[in-house]
């Protein structure tokens, strides 16, 4: 799941990216409703966590802007104001979730994890195809009933080849979405991530190469 952090209390943002990528998931970060716009604009967010009340575009106007673009992004905003009429209005906006300042940051995650789940199409929360199973929300992984003891990348590259339901993944493809903004696009993480991940799922080999395509997760084509 690939997430944007935009919230201009820059600790609170920083600290809930930092929690979400040990989820294995993909997160952006920035500090204003600019920066958000910016972002969104280059990047297909399939969750984006906005604070209301960000300076340069508030968070209401980034929220309308995503709404207006029918990009499938979903949208969580978070505030300050707990009142009744400011959570309508926000979610009168366009916004899919709205959550209160303070909050829990499980809560956050739980919030996160179901937003990613209402994606088109719809995915179930665990995931499953040739013995590999992946349980999103619980964030755990097995094959044939073993555990897998998975690094934050390896399971956001499982979990990527899991959805495409045995299509195809280029290595691009892996790149925009398990691996943040400041990945370097001429990088080998892509294919170790898949070696080591390899190894781990174990034998008969479940990930396959296909030459100048990419990679596909499932038995022989």
């Amino acid at each position: 799941m690939r997430v944007l952090v935009a919230d201009d209390e820059r600790l609170l943002a920083d600290t809930v990216a930092e929690g979400l990528r040990r989820l294995s998931m993909a997160v952006d970060v920035c500090y204003d409703g600019d920066g958000a716009l910016e972002r969104i604009g280059v990047n297909r967010y399939d969750v984006a966590v906005l604070d209301r009340d960000m300076p340069g575009h508030t968070g209401d106007e980034v929220c309308r802007s995503i709404a207006g673009s029918q990009v499938g992004t979903r949208v969580l905003l978070l505030t300050a104001a707990a009142g009744i009429r400011d959570r309508v209005a926000g979610l009168d906006l366009g916004a899919d979730d709205y959550l209160t300042k303070p909050f829990a940051f499980a809560e956050l995650v739980a919030r996160v994890q179901a937003l990613g789940r209402r994606s088109t199409p719809a995915l179930p929360p665990v995931l499953e195809r040739d013995g590999v199973v992946l349980d999103v929300a619980r964030h755990v992984a097995t094959r044939d009933g073993r555990p897998l003891a998975l690094s934050p990348k390896e399971f956001a590259v499982l979990h990527v080849l899991l959805r495409a339901a045995g299509q195809v993944v280029s290595a691009e493809e892996l790149l925009e979405q398990a691996w943040d903004e400041f990945a370097d696009p001429f990088t080998n993480a892509v294919r170790v991530t898949v070696m080591t991940l390899r190894k781990k799922l174990g034998d008969p080999a479940v990930i396959h190469t296909v030459p100048k395509a990419g990679y596909r997760l499932g038995g022989p084509a």
